[in-house]
This record gives structure tokens, sequence and C-alpha cells, in this order.
């Protein structure tokens, strides 16, 4: 992989990163219900997930999405019905269940930032199509994915980071102006519609 293609990937990461998806809107609504130090345990299981991702579409796992219908639906369906749930808990004010010990909280949030940044199927295929176009066949391919791996969870997660810190900061103002129940419900909107688009979608030709 030559330099120039490598700034090239970083252009085009840049611009996924910052464009608000499912993670950032959960990585927000976590900030703002139960602080930044939560926020940031979501944004960790987010980012495994996309690790997780990005290892199954190097295993061929998108490969396999794209010739099955049948296992792209399946997972279209589980994805999408988490999402619309999440939102629906969202919009009726009802947060992730808790515990009181902040242990148990930080998996809680763990988890769910895992299940998010796994819901979409197309992400795979994405990853699986995107990667491809950055690698050079000629050089050993196991470095350069692990470089363009590194380099997206990288920015991703700095991208996530300042987003749980900056609204954790006005978060307590936002409680207090008791503007959190709508902000909720925005998110909740969001995350179902975004359940809804992805029960909608269709995998590539």
């Amino acid at each position: 992989m030559t330099l120039s293609t490598y700034l090239l990937y970083l252009a085009a990461v840049v611009v996924l990163v910052i464009t608000p998806g499912p993670t950032m809107l959960m990585c927000v609504a976590n900030a703002i219900n139960h602080g930044p130090a939560r926020a940031m345990a979501s944004a960790a299981g987010a980012l495994t997930a996309s690790l997780g991702v990005m290892a199954l579409s190097a295993l061929g796992l998108g490969a396999l999405l794209a010739a099955s219908a049948a296992a792209f639906t399946v997972l279209k369906l589980a994805g999408a019905a988490y999402l619309i749930w999440l939102g629906i808990r969202m919009m009726r004010g009802s947060a992730p269940p808790l515990s009181d010990a902040a242990a148990t909280a930080g998996r809680s949030m763990f988890v769910q930032g895992l299940l998010v940044g796994a819901s979409n199927p197309k992400a795979v295929l994405f990853f699986a199509a995107f990667f491809p176009q950055f690698i050079d066949p000629a050089q050993p391919v196991l470095p350069q994915f692990m470089l363009l791996s590194l380099t997206f969870v990288v920015l991703d997660g700095l991208m996530l980071v300042a987003c749980a810190l900056g609204v954790g900061r006005v978060a307590p103002w936002l409680r207090e102006s008791r503007a959190v129940r709508w902000i909720n419900r925005v998110c909740g909107g969001l995350f179902t519609l975004l359940g809804a688009l992805l029960l909608l979608s269709r995998r590539p030709a």
C-alpha cells in the first residue's frame, strides 16, 4: 500500500466517522442519560463490534451474505428488531436496565454498544467491499488489513469519545431544563427509523 493510497483511505474514513449513525446516536443518548463514562463503555462495545465485523469480512462472511438471501435476511431482521426495540424504549423514557453497581452498569452499556455495532449486516458487506479497494494484492495482505482496521477503529473511537465527553459536559444542564425527555424521544425515533430502514434494505445484487 502506497502512502497516497493510505492518505486517500484516511480521508474516506474521516468522512465516514463524522457522519451520524447508530453508534454515534447511542453514544450521545447514553452521555445525556447516564454520563460520559457509561457512554464511553457503550462506545467500547461498538468499537469491539466493528473489529469483529471487519474480521468476519476478511474471513468471507461478506461474500456469504452477498450470495445468500436467507443469511442476509436473518441477520437483517435480528438487527432491525433490536434497533426498533431500543428506539421504543428510549421514546417511552425507559433506559436499558442498569444495576447500581458501576461495574455491572459498565457491562450493560458495553453489551448495548456491542449489539448496536453488530446490528447491521450491511456493515459486513461494506467492509468486504471497502477494504479491498485500498489493499495491494502484490504485498502481504494481513499487515495492510490490520493497518486499515486499526486506523478505522482509532478514528471512530476518537469521534465517539469526543461525543461522549462533549455531550456529557452539557448533560447536567439538559437534565435540569427537562430537555432530556424530548431528546430521548428524538433519539428513540431515529433508532426506530434506522431499524425500519434496515428492514427495507436489500443485499447488493
